[in-house]
Formats: C-alpha cells, sequence, structure tokens
C-alpha cells in the first residue's frame, strides 16, 4: 500500500482566534499524547494553562497570555520534526536556534507531502487535490468567509499580538501560499498544453479523415457517369 501525507494550512490570525473559541466552548486535548522520541513531555516541559477540567469562559487575553499554551505556532509545531530540537525540552538549545529549525522542518515537510491546500483557497485546493491523485468530487469546495473567527472582532493591536505569537506560523504560511499558488499555475499551464495538443491532434486526424473520404466519392461519381453513359 502506498501511504500519501495531506494537510490543510490556515490563516495564522484566523485559525488561533478559531481555536480560542473552541477552547472557550470547553474542548481540551488532554487525550492527546504529544508523543515525540518515544516519550510524552513531563509535566515541567509542557505545563498547562488551566486548573480543572477545561478552559470554558477563557477570554482571548488570557488565551494569549499563556506563553506555553499549544496555540502559539501550532501549523509549525504540528509539521516539524521536534525530535530535531528535543522535542519539548526547551533547554536542549536556545531559543532563536530552536525556532530557525522549527520553521525549516516544517517547510521541507510541507513541501515533500503529496498534496497540501489552503483554506482560503477552497476551489484551487479542490483543483490541486483532483490533478494530484486523479480523482474527481462529486461537488464543489465551498468557501465559507464568514465562520467563528471571522465573527471575532479585534482591533489592529490584538492582531499584531496574535501575529506575534504565531510569527513562525505567519512564515509558513506565506512560504505555502506562495508554493501553493505556483504549483496551481503550473497545473494550470499543462492543462492548458495539453489541451492544445489534444486538439491539434483531433483537427490531425480530422483532416486525415476528409482526405480519405474525398477521393472514394470522386471515384464514385466517376462511375456513376461512365455507366450513364454505356446505357444510353
Amino acid at each position: 500500500r502506498n501511504f500519501y501525507y495531506i494537510t490543510m494550512l490556515r490563516d495564522p490570525v484566523s485559525r488561533y482566534l478559531s481555536e480560542w473559541k473552541h477552547v472557550q466552548r470547553g474542548a481540551t486535548w488532554k487525550t492527546s499524547l504529544h508523543m515525540c522520541d518515544g516519550r510524552s513531555p513531563t509535566p515541567d516541559e509542557l505545563p498547562t494553562c488551566y486548573e480543572g477540567d477545561d478552559w470554558s469562559g477563557v477570554s482571548l487575553q488570557e488565551f494569549m497570555d499563556c506563553s506555553y499554551n499549544l496555540a502559539n505556532n501550532r501549523q509549525v509545531r504540528m509539521l516539524a520534526d521536534l525530535s530535531l530540537v528535543g522535542c519539548y525540552n526547551l533547554t536542549f538549545m536556545n531559543e532563536s536556534e530552536r525556532n530557525v529549525i522549527l520553521l525549516q522542518s516544517a517547510k521541507n515537510n510541507l513541501k515533500n507531502m503529496a498534496f497540501f491546500g489552503l483554506t482560503e483557497f477552497q476551489r484551487k485546493t479542490q483543483y490541486l487535490f483532483e490533478r494530484t491523485f486523479n480523482l474527481k468530487f462529486i461537488s464543489p469546495f465551498t468557501q465559507f468567509n464568514v465562520t467563528r473567527a471571522s465573527n471575532v472582532d479585534i482591533g489592529e493591536d490584538v492582531r499584531r499580538r496574535i501575529e506575534e505569537l504565531n510569527f513562525l506560523d505567519v512564515q509558513l504560511y506565506e512560504y505555502a501560499k506562495d508554493l501553493f499558488l505556483q504549483r496551481f499555475q503550473y497545473s494550470k499551464q499543462e492543462e492548458h498544453q495539453k489541451n492544445r495538443l489534444k486538439r491539434r491532434e483531433e483537427r490531425r486526424l480530422l483532416r486525415e479523415q476528409r482526405a480519405h473520404q474525398w477521393p472514394r466519392e470522386e471515384a464514385t461519381e466517376v462511375a456513376v457517369t461512365e455507366d450513364y453513359n454505356s446505357q444510353v
């Protein structure tokens, strides 16, 4: 069997706000083991941001104030090879070196995946998926521009704060968006080229077919004329 890894990326600010709303409603990731190098992180390596069963009702400010909130740069962390930086052990190397390695690892893994799409480009994502795997969806993807995240009214200072907390995700998304649109343009050009070649081949076959038909028609006309003359 061949297994293909695929993923979807989302605008970092929208994704962060969406996770905050999800947590605010009582969602948790308690069942996540966060396995890395054969073990789960210790409580010291991965503290929790809240006490009790969940973080229901958390405000956006409280959500942003937790420095070890796993919502920060989640997309980079989930795409990168954490074993390169000592997993969740933040004392393994300095923060700046860790960030560079994580971001580059996430980019490499994303680039080498069989396919990835972007939430903000549903139709283009569908097109690339169908071209990549030679499959057709029975209905077109729908672009929902109104989401829980889009309904959150935040000021410019809050937006900048979220971007700062997710600065690795912001860089990854810019890279992903550029690569995604390059792949889309390439696939479109390739499709147009194939269609041109197909039309050219169809015209060639049509010309050959006509060339074979015309002599037979002329021969038939001559035969009819000669037979008519002989009858006369």
